[in-house]
């Protein structure tokens, strides 16, 4: 296949604001050219999903500066054609494929070519589209391995944030584990929750989330908190949960309250007003076999990406500054190919 030695790919050098407002759109990007390691393809990229880590890394200032080269190309998540393989690469030229990259490469998804590496590139599911396929990459791989790693059939699984990115694929992976599943999410998305699967959907708006799981008198066998807000939720997770059910978190908001808290959870004593409930950060690690148990469960039918907005490359900034609003339903995709 003759590649091309430039493509368009948005990027940046210094953010001294927003990861928006710092971004160009360049037709001049070099296309990745360096001899691919064992496993390792290059990627041409049809679509591209958004995540809140795209624009934390580049709005950290030390990070911005030192830890990243620019210019930089932002975005993990990729669907589409393998264009060039390197030695003993499970996969084959033109093959459908899907994954994502680490943070803190210089070379994103928001740009026409990456390098997909042999753990995080796996094959697209038949009859799933390039935008459904971006839109498993960080936030899918996460949720399954939140779950699958924690719980059991038949358990009764609390899904604080159930309408946005990650909190639409926990719904599905833990009905599809077998699991009862209570969800919580503004009035707006009620219907939708249920639609995924909730057994249980509570309004975190208009109702009590700890009092409505506590009045029910069914403990909860695992906590997966997609939002971290309030707080408070973990505090009082003693009341709806059983003793030793996990509670695991899916990102966080940085702060200064934040971190305090936190240190209350891991550092002080239980006896001494520390965590009640063992606690922990769910972080995507690129497996190759959770990805492929993730794209088994889509290839069922069990498991549907949800998806907020498909937009056009043109428009990355705004779909960033859509996704800061925390209000996305589901995940916000790019298309990066012009065919």
């Amino acid at each position: 296949m003759n590649l091309p030695p430039t493509m368009r790919a948005w990027q940046w050098t210094t953010c001294r604001t927003t990861l928006s407002s710092a971004l160009t759109l360049t037709t001049t990007a070099p296309v990745p050219s360096r001899p691919l390691a064992p496993g390792e393809s290059l990627i041409r990229v049809h679509a591209a999903a958004l995540n809140q880590i795209d624009y934390k890394l580049a709005e950290l200032p030390l990070v911005g500066r030192l830890a990243i080269p620019k210019p930089a190309t932002p975005g993990l998540d990729f669907a589409g054609v393998v264009a060039r393989t390197g030695p003993d690469s499970p996969h084959q030229l033109g093959q459908r494929v899907f994954g994502k990259l680490e943070p803190k490469q210089q070379v994103g998804t928001l740009g026409e070519y990456v390098i997909g590496s042999r753990e995080g590139t796996v094959a697209l599911p038949e009859g799933v589209s390039f935008e459904a396929g971006a839109a498993l990459g960080v936030c899918g791989l996460v949720t399954y391995q939140a779950l699958v790693r924690n719980v059991r059939d038949g358990e009764r699984v609390v899904v604080n944030g159930g309408s946005g990115g990650t909190g639409t694929f926990a719904v599905q992976i833990a009905k599809a584990l077998g699991c009862e599943v209570v969800a919580t999410c503004s009035g707006a998305n009620v219907q939708l929750c249920k639609d995924l699967g909730a057994d249980e959907v509570i309004d975190y708006r208009t109702q009590s989330v700890t009092d409505v799981l506590e009045k029910s008198g069914r403990k909860v066998d695992f906590v997966l908190d997609n939002v971290g807000e309030p707080a408070a939720l973990y505090w009082q997770a003693p009341r709806f949960t059983k003793s030793g059910a996990k509670y695991v978190q899916i990102g966080s908001q940085v702060s200064l309250g934040f971190i305090y808290d936190l240190a209350f959870r891991f550092v002080v004593p239980t006896w001494l007003g520390g965590g009640q409930r063992p606690f922990s950060f769910a972080m995507a690690s690129t497996n190759l076999n959770d990805y492929e148990g993730l794209a088994g469960l889509v290839a069922e039918g069990k498991v549907k990406p949800v998806i907020d907005e498909v937009i056009e490359m043109e428009d990355v900034p705004q779909g960033y500054k859509k996704l800061k609003t925390g209000r996305a339903r589901g995940k916000i995709v790019v298309r990066v190919a012009k065919d």
